[in-house]
């Protein structure tokens, strides 16, 4: 199963594309939208930029949001000159204000305010000091404290993803921002790479390259570059996780017979096999508390998504809705499960509540792949294929919200980071 698990992707990365830079559409949204006023941040620090413009975008494309028209408007140079009545009487439920101010060393000083206009009340006040180059992260930032105050849940819009990008004759592994905006490729090669895994901490990539003419396992700094060949076994190296505590990975072997489960150090390379028979068992995830490995396998019969109990307790099944359900994600609150589940020939996302194992399908494109959730878990990032392409998109696990990354390139392989 492994085997034809990355024979699909292989073909799917086998495209041709052409670089553009990535847009968000929205394909859909929660049916009740909070309306948000954002004014223009007082910008007084050199080299400047307003934030305004990335929170706006970020909730305006959140599909929670409705964005309140405050073109054209002067702001008040503190939250007292603010008239919270007269932004209620245009509609708005929530203002948010800020400044950028100058601070030392050439930095830059960011003071916003949150204010509920209908309760006439301030929800949040704070300051961020970074440089004129950290204003776009300042503003996701800022983005995360609005959703969360208006929400009552955690944004994700500081978050990265990592995904694999197809050129012509090459393929590169990129790290973007959440909103698919500051681009940087970290690894790239004329042979397929696919399964980025991000570690816990979000400082490394562990990523499977085809460049020795075989799957073998690297793991990637992201902040010097450096990177190493973890898992070079003959046979197979595929689909790497790591724990939850970072020090170890679990990687898909078939040095030893069929592809086969082991636990890994990357750092001293001692290696200790999970799974044995002649099972194809693969794609390990691991629930935040370390407790669950979930992966799939095929010892019933056909692709099905199972859990073992650590350290290496009974293994039960999970997935019983069709014949074919693989490529487990896990929410970070450990609840939900995303999985790519077959239906009527057509490889939709799906997600299963783990506590009632109540499972919804939540797209309902052709060839959907990857599934990854977003570090608050509201927000499922996967691949598929539009008009014979790579897209990447996202579905909230409701289904009521959904977004997708347009661009005339070809992209797999998503991957939220932490």
């Amino acid at each position: 199963m492994m085997h034809r698990l990355l024979l699909v992707v292989l073909l799917a990365l086998a495209s041709p594309l052409c670089m553009a830079a990535m847009t968000i559409e929205i394909v859909g949204g929660a049916l009740n939208r909070i309306p948000v006023a954002i004014l223009p941040f007082t910008l007084s620090a050199p080299g400047a930029t307003d934030p305004a413009a990335v929170v706006s975008g970020d909730l305006g494309r959140s599909g929670y949001f409705r964005l309140v028209d405050a073109q054209g408007v002067v702001s008040p140079e503190s939250p007292q000159g603010l008239s919270l009545p007269t932004w209620k009487s245009r509609g708005a439920d929530a203002v948010l204000m800020g400044q950028a101010l100058p601070a030392a060393n050439g930095r830059i000083e960011v003071r916003f305010w949150l204010f509920d206009a209908v309760r006439q009340s301030q929800l949040a006040a704070l300051s961020y000091t970074t440089t004129p180059a950290g204003l776009r992260g300042v503003a996701h930032r800022i983005a995360d404290v609005v959703h969360e105050k208006l929400l009552g849940e955690p944004g994700s819009y500081s978050g990265r993803i990592a995904y694999i990008l197809k050129r012509p004759g090459r393929y590169e592994l990129q790290v973007a921002d959440a909103d698919s905006q500051n681009a940087i490729t970290v690894a790239s090669s004329p042979e397929p790479l696919i399964s980025p895994a991000w570690s816990p901490d979000g400082s490394k990539l562990a990523y499977v390259s085809f460049e020795d003419k075989k799957p073998v396992v690297y793991v990637q700094h992201l902040a010097d570059g450096g990177r190493r060949a973890v898992a070079r076994f003959r046979g197979s190296n595929s689909a790497p996780a790591w724990f939850p505590d970072g020090r170890r990975l679990a990687v898909t072997l078939s040095k030893d017979e069929t592809s086969q489960i082991y636990f890994l150090n990357p750092d001293t390379g001692e290696l200790t096999r999970f799974s044995r028979g002649g099972a194809l068992d693969t794609e390990p995830v691991f629930s935040p508390d370390g407790r669950w490995m979930y992966f799939t396998s095929d010892r019933g019969g056909s692709p099905q998504i199972y859990r073992a109990e650590l350290p290496g307790g009974q293994v039960s099944r999970v997935t019983f809705e069709g014949a074919y359900n693989v490529s487990p994600a896990l929410s970070p609150d450990g609840n939900n499960l995303a999985f790519v589940h077959r239906r009527n020939g057509k490889f939709h996302i799906a997600v299963m509540d783990l506590n009632t194992r109540q499972m919804q399908v939540l797209t309902d494109t052709a060839l959907d792949e990857s599934p990854s959730f977003a570090s608050n878990g509201r927000m499922i990032l996967y691949a598929t294929l539009v008009n014979g392409r790579g897209v990447l998109a996202t579905v909230s696990v409701d289904g009521a919200v959904r977004q997708r990354l347009s661009q005339s390139g070809d992209l797999r392989e998503p991957a939220w980071g932490p």
